[in-house]
């Protein structure tokens, strides 16, 4: 996962969510998320960090991967949403900031050969 616009990367460890098995469990049975890793939940337009263990950045995305929404740091027991958005990336916290990540950016999801 790229950020086109600012070419960082915003995790090169990613997992899909793509079934409604793999959205609902999510990151609640992670203890923490190192960096490179994330959680891109397709499709998804909200969600919450009840019972989870860290803080976690969302980045909301768009069906043409734009950036519509960003969120910093989310503690546990929160809700967020953008209804705007197609997917959610679930990222370390800080990751935003370290990336420079905004509204309006592209994004790119490669598939690493291996």
């Amino acid at each position: 996962m790229r950020n086109k616009t600012r070419n960082t990367v915003l995790a090169d460890q990613a997992d899909i969510a793509d079934t409604s098995a793999k959205r609902r469990t999510g990151l609640l049975k992670h203890a923490c998320l190192e960096a490179g890793e994330g959680l891109w939940i397709v499709p998804c337009e909200s969600v919450h960090t009840w019972f989870m263990k860290f803080p976690i950045d969302l980045v909301y995305v768009d069906e043409r991967h734009k950036v519509r929404k960003v969120r910093s740091a989310v503690p546990p027991w929160r809700l967020s949403a953008c209804l705007v958005a197609h997917s959610v990336l679930e990222l370390p916290a800080g990751t935003i900031g370290q990336t420079g990540t905004v509204r309006g950016d592209e994004l790119v999801f490669e598939k690493l050969p291996g």
